[in-house]
């Protein structure tokens, strides 16, 4: 009965230390660039501009994640004149999406918490916040992070 007391014991410290690897001391849940390839992309008239768009329909693996407190890790690209506004994406400026080296599910819009900060073009950074999936907003990105920090 001990013995079996202790796999019993054994397994849940496994299965705590697993999850615990995938959250960072209170920044969210990790993720990949990879988990947000998890969407389709169909091309549909915006009345409104009197344009076709393209319009994100999520995946299962996305759809999860939306409302949660993630983490990702990219480079900060500016996306104003004036570096008051900020991307992060899977990969450098002049792989991005915007230079065509990429697609939108390789950019996060950021809303940062704490408004006024400021990062050199290409600044590997770790940002955390929440995800919220943008299935029709076209003045906004696939997706955005929302009470957004950055960290080393």
């Amino acid at each position: 009965m001990n013995h079996l007391r202790s796999k019993v014991y054994f397994g849940s410290m496994l299965v705590f230390l697993f999850l615990a690897s995938a959250v960072q001391q209170g920044s969210g849940i990790l993720i990949s660039w990879k988990m947000l390839s998890d969407v389709k992309y169909k091309q549909r008239f915006n009345e409104e501009y009197e344009l076709y768009f393209m319009y994100p329909s999520f995946g299962p693996k996305v759809r999860s994640l939306e409302g949660k407190l993630i983490s990702i890790r990219g480079y900060m690209i500016p996306v104003d004149e004036y570096g008051r506004r900020y991307v992060i994406s899977a990969k450098p400026m002049a792989q991005c999406f915007f230079c065509g080296g990429a697609g939108p599910e390789s950019l996060i819009e950021l809303e940062f918490k704490k408004k006024g900060q400021r990062f050199k073009t290409d600044e590997i950074r770790t940002v955390s916040g929440v995800l919220r999936l943008n299935g029709s907003d076209v003045e906004h990105l696939t997706y955005i992070l929302t009470r957004a920090e950055a960290s080393q």
